[in-house]
């Protein structure tokens, strides 16, 4: 999601959103919901970041931004000045000076890189003219010859074999701001850019062109009925939900796998984007830290297999934000972005289900150690810990590991892991048994 779409945009989206889900259970009745997460642990390249100004200042900052001080395993490369109009802004003439650094910090910091192919250069395109929000002329439509295409894709894998892990396909094409070709057209490229990467670099994966809020879901089964499904390893998607809270990220995982599942398609679905710019400004930091860690826990529970979140160092577009704008001091949705890594990663999540009352506990497995992560959507609440959990420790999100005083913890809207194991929550246990 571009900092630079319309506030026009953004409202139809949510028009067509809540069309989209007006046959889906909404998560705000009284209805109980129980998943069944992965039976694999939880891996780090489950956690993903987006970063603008890692080696360029972002216009509104004026600095580079720091490596951020957070875990995590994977980053995606939008919106961090290496679109295709940026790397080849002439034919045959790249520019690959600022991926190439991109690519050097990625292995230094050992995280795994996505790269978007997107953004037409207006020399290569079908409408040079065309001017949508926010981006170049040009650079939403189709390219007017496909080996201009083929070139670009062959010579950007040719440079990185083995150095990146990923490509996707495009950005947001159901978006008009970022592609005006038909469906049949996105399929094309995509069969295309899969062909050569597979040739040039065979353990790339491939990603679908990822989908967003509204329109989203009929983009993707049109493009998977039109056949895009067999020219990709993973399926991209932008879970945003708006102003909704982060489980209404269930619905929409939901959705897409029965669209899948309709279609004839087994693939991962990675979510590629996503986080809070509605409301505007964020009700509170208490708020903002207990949506990264629930959106986060139930994304995962709910079958999606990476979230690369939106963005580390934007302050423009996101409301949710992770750090002052001078991109260094952290906010609480940071130290939530943190603790949730250390209490998921590693962990086999066995059950994730919400209950009476507006409460939600999820079960982790880490070793053989039973914990739980709970919490209460609606607010403040008296949760009875089952008796059969024999938890002893409680340790909120923003808080300090306490001993359990009695069978009744106090939760709210920001989670809390509960345990019945002694040693260290999380992966503090891992630390101390195994150095780095």
């Amino acid at each position: 999601m571009s900092a630079r779409i319309s506030k026009i945009a953004v409202a139809y989206g949510l028009v067509l959103l809540l069309a989209t889900f007006s046959s889906i259970p909404s998560l705000g009745a009284a209805l109980p919901v129980r998943l069944e997460p992965s039976p694999q642990p939880v891996p780090e390249t489950y956690f993903g970041m987006h970063m603008h100004g890692i080696v360029v200042p972002r216009s509104y900052n004026h600095h580079v931004t720091p490596w951020p001080d957070i875990p995590f395993g994977v980053w995606r490369l939008m919106d961090a000045y290496v679109k295709w109009y940026e790397l080849e802004p002439k034919k045959n003439e790249f520019n690959f000076d600022r991926l190439d650094q991109y690519v050097a910090i990625a292995q230094q910091k050992h995280v795994k890189v996505l790269l978007p192919l997107v953004g037409e250069p207006k020399w290569a395109s079908a409408r040079p003219a065309e001017v949508e929000e926010g981006n170049p002329a040009g650079s939403a439509a189709e390219p007017t010859d496909m080996d201009d295409w083929r070139n670009f894709v062959r010579t950007v894998t040719t440079r990185y074999k083995g150095k990146i892990e990923a490509y996707e396909i495009w950005n947001e094409p159901n978006e008009n701001n970022f592609w005006t070709g038909t469906v049949e057209q996105m399929v094309d490229l995509t069969r295309e850019a899969h062909q050569i990467i597979k040739s040039v670099d065979p353990g790339a994966l491939v990603v679908s062109p990822s989908a967003t809020t509204g329109s989203g879901p009929k983009y993707l089964d049109d493009f998977l009925k039109k056949g895009g499904g067999n020219y990709v390893d993973v399926i991209g998607y932008h879970f945003y939900v708006h102003a909704q809270p982060p489980e209404a990220i269930i619905d929409i995982a939901t959705h897409l796998k029965d669209i899948m599942r309709a279609d004839h398609v087994d693939k991962p679905i990675w979510n590629t984007e996503s986080g809070w710019a509605d409301p505007k400004p964020f009700p509170s930091d208490e708020l903002a830290a207990a949506y990264v860690a629930r959106a986060l826990m139930v994304t995962w529970a709910a079958g999606v297999s990476r979230f690369y979140w939106y963005a580390w160092d934007n302050h423009s577009f996101v409301t949710l934000e992770m750090v002052q704008t001078d991109d260094t001091t952290k906010k609480p949705a940071s130290v939530a972005y943190t603790n949730i890594e250390h209490w998921l990663v590693g962990a086999t999540v066995r059950s994730c289900e919400s209950g009476s009352a507006n409460n939600w506990t999820c079960e982790l497995d880490r070793g053989g150690a039973r914990q739980w992560i709970v919490w209460n959507t609606n607010g403040p609440a008296t949760f009875a810990v089952p008796a059969d959990w024999r938890a002893t420790y409680e340790t909120p999100l923003l808080g300090s590991k306490e001993k359990l005083k009695d069978a009744n913890v106090q939760i709210g809207q920001v989670p809390v892991l509960l345990e019945n194991d002694e040693g260290g929550s999380g992966r503090e246990r891992d630390r101390e048994q195994k150095p780095h």
